[in-house]
């Protein structure tokens, strides 16, 4: 097997194909934000974009330091986090599943679609 051949598939073709996913859930995080009355630049600024996020879902800015100081705090946090982030846009359960599966597919349609942000779920 040629090297050339295998470092030029694996290097140019799947960079590119990983650039336009990043890409698209680029834009479609900053609709996101955009649908829920936020800035959209403010989900390209780290950390920041996740106090925003916790904003949209009615949760405390407190909880990005359960995401990072508690062992397993992240997963459990982040989970529930986007579980509401589909409910403050109408969605169900199975649509939280997608979006942590599928994410180069459920938040395209999260941003781009006819979803439209109900409010903070998480205040309730």
């Amino acid at each position: 097997m040629d090297n050339d051949y295998f470092f030029n598939f694996w290097g140019s073709d799947w960079t590119l194909f990983g650039f336009i996913v990043f890409v698209i859930l680029l834009i479609a995080g900053w609709r996101i934000f955009e649908k829920a009355d936020k800035p959209g630049w403010a989900f390209i600024i780290p950390f920041y974009n996740v106090i925003v996020l916790l904003e949209i879902v009615g949760k405390p800015w407190w909880w990005l330091l359960l995401m990072i100081f508690v062992p397993l705090g992240n997963l459990i946090w982040g989970i529930w986090a986007t579980n509401l982030l589909a409910k403050s846009f109408g969605k169900n359960e199975g649509f939280t599943v997608g979006l942590i599966l599928l994410p180069f597919i459920f938040y395209p349609i999260l941003g781009f679609g006819g979803a439209e942000y109900q409010g903070p779920i998480g205040k309730e």
